[in-house]
Order: C-alpha cells, then structure tokens, then sequence
C-alpha cells in the first residue's frame, strides 16, 4: 500500500506540476500581449503625432519663408533662409541626438517593461 501511495502521490505531483506550468505559460503570453499591445499603441501615437507636428512644420514654413521673402522683396532669399535654419537646426539635433531620443524612449520603455513586475 505504500508504494501505490507514492505512485498516485506522484502522479498528482506529474499532473499538478503539469497544471502550474500551463498556466504560467498563458500568464506569460498575456503579459506579453499586453507589453506587444502597449509598445504599439505608444509608437502609434507616436507617428499620428510626429505626421501633424510635420504638416504644422511645412505650413509654418512657408508662410515664415513667404514673410521673410516679403520683407526683404526676394522671395527666393526667403526660402533659402528658412532652409538654412533647418539645416542648422538639423546639424545640431544630430549632434544630441543620443540624450534626446535614446534616453526618453529607453526610460518610457522600461516603465512599460518593469511595470508588471
């Protein structure tokens, strides 16, 4: 009798060892689609956001080009001078561009990420 005592207590352990696992395994995909779910919806808003700061940009643009154009009555020279401060501006950003983009999106990452835990 002590030995089938140990045989079925062993298959309870076989089963119930079994059932813990399966769970965490679906626990564990959950918690991925949530992660998944949230980094999507983040970098999503994200581009929506970035396309309408873009258009703002270009409108702001020309009418800042066609009014520096107005005033010194070359619309050309305008325009050129607006391109100049983008490319200033652009120099500059890829000379930050790591404490500007890496550190926020790694910190904003690892809330989502650390969060759960």
């Amino acid at each position: 009798m002590g030995l089938e005592d140990v045989k079925e207590n062993i298959g309870d352990l076989k089963q119930q060892a079994k059932e813990v696992f399966e769970a965490n395994l679906r626990y564990y995909k959950l918690w991925g689609f949530k992660i998944l779910m949230k980094s999507t919806t983040m970098m999503l808003k994200m581009f929506l956001l970035a396309i309408m700061l873009l258009i703002v940009t270009v409108f702001f643009s020309i009418a800042a080009a066609l009014a520096i154009g107005y005033w010194l009555d070359n619309h050309a020279l305008g325009f050129l001078i607006v391109g100049v401060i983008y490319l200033v501006a652009a120099i500059i950003v890829y000379k930050i561009q790591d404490k500007i983009v890496e550190g926020p999106i790694l910190a904003k990452f690892s809330r989502i990420f650390l969060k759960s835990y």
